[in-house]
């Protein structure tokens, strides 16, 4: 073995030594920093922008004339989107309007035929009285007559007369008797239809009325109105279509309200909770913007179990797939309103395992959920039914 030979082997020995010990060293490094800090974080970049996608449809069937909204456009809460053919509702309306009025007239009738019968039952009780005179005169004057026949005072004829007379005057009476019945039983009949009631609150009135509203109703819906404010996407709606209730005619997307879900392993859950702090990073931007959001709870199942084919496993080969489960994160909304996101972008998740969970973290119930726009003020309704009432009421 020559000297250099020699020489060489220390030389290379050292250097095995080195190499070993940077790797040793970074080994050690790469523990220690998982440790301290990567053991505490989870990421993925299987994480996509999601959002509420509102759709829009007409609550009553018509042909639509106008249509004031188009794709990529951003309108408010309770903006004008689609106008209907409002002349099916408008002669609804005025049906309904003509059918309350003549409800009304025929109510009043009721309450002034009242009246009328009450005077009938008045008239009749004098017709009784006088049906009463009349048969005690008769009855007198065949009683005096009845006694003059033995001595011959009177004639057979006249007191046949008055044997008719008494016949009559008795049936004049049960006659009399038997109008008062029927009058108070049309009074009694006429008194239940109007009893505790007035014209305006009389049922068959407030009935014609609620058809009143139901029409103005119908009309108003004409005017298709914006549940939320957001950005118009997927508009199929076309001029001169014939829709019924319910047939989607564009999807409003809140943009204000999105968030984010990230589909984690299984594995990387243990430690994962609702409040947890994490920061994300969108395609959209890049690394030039950082978002930060709040953990808001994670699934009640893997991706696979919600799919409209649910995997099956229990039969043919089967080889383990690590499954994702997706997990909600709210988004800062300051911090989306500068940078606005869109629905189904990617992000880059990262959450802090070691921050301590805000507890006040909850999803949104779905009360939180709620629209005014279909609540129609009834008050034109309701001063259109009164002006009708006030002029078919005789004066």
């Amino acid at each position: 073995m020559t000297a250099s030979t020699s020489q060489a082997h220390p030389i290379r020995k050292r250097l095995m030594w080195g190499v070993t010990g940077v790797f040793i060293l970074i080994a050690l490094l790469y523990g220690l920093w998982w440790m301290i800090f990567a053991s505490h974080y989870e990421s993925t970049d299987d994480a996509y922008v999601h959002g509420n996608l509102v759709s829009v449809s007409a609550q009553i069937p018509g042909t639509v004339v106008a249509i004031d909204a188009d794709d990529t456009q951003t309108i408010a809460q309770g903006a004008h989107l689609v106008t209907l053919d409002h002349s099916d509702t408008d002669l609804a309306l005025a049906q309904a309007e003509a059918a309350l009025a003549q409800t009304v007239r025929h109510t009043q009738t009721l309450f002034v035929q009242n009246d009328a019968l009450a005077a009938e039952v008045a008239v009749g009780q004098a017709t009784i009285e006088q049906a009463e005179a009349l048969l005690h005169k008769a009855k007198n004057d065949l009683q005096r007559r009845n006694t003059l026949r033995d001595s011959g005072g009177v004639s057979g004829e006249e007191l046949l007369h008055a044997q008719v007379a008494a016949k009559s005057a008795q049936a004049g009476l049960a006659q009399a008797r038997a109008g008062l019945e029927a009058s108070k039983a049309k009074l009694a009949t006429n008194q239940a239809l109007t009893q505790g009631s007035t014209v305006a609150t009389h049922p068959d009135v407030l009935q014609a009325a609620d058809q009143v509203r139901q029409a103005w109703l119908a009309q108003a819906r004409t005017r298709v109105l914006a549940p939320v404010g957001g950005m118009i996407a997927q508009r199929s709606v076309q001029l001169g279509q014939r829709i019924q209730p319910g047939t989607p005619l564009m999807t409003i997307v809140p943009l204000h309200s999105l968030w984010v879900e990230a589909n984690f392993k299984e594995n990387q859950l243990p430690a994962m909770q609702p409040g947890q702090k994490a920061t994300l990073v969108s395609d959209l931007y890049g690394s030039k913007f950082t978002y930060h959001g709040t953990v808001v709870g994670v699934s009640a199942g893997s991706g696979s179990a919600f799919a409209l084919l649910p995997a099956q496993n229990a039969s043919g080969n089967w080889i383990k797939v690590i499954q994702r489960v997706p997990v909600r994160i709210a988004l800062d909304p300051k911090e989306l309103q500068d940078h606005p996101l869109r629905v189904g972008l990617s992000m880059t998740v990262e959450i802090d395992l070691s921050s301590t969970p805000d507890q006040a973290v909850q999803p949104a119930p779905a009360s939180a959920l709620n629209t005014s726009v279909y609540d129609h003020d009834p008050a034109e309704a309701d001063t259109l039914i009164q002006r009708i009432i006030q002029e078919n009421l005789a004066s």
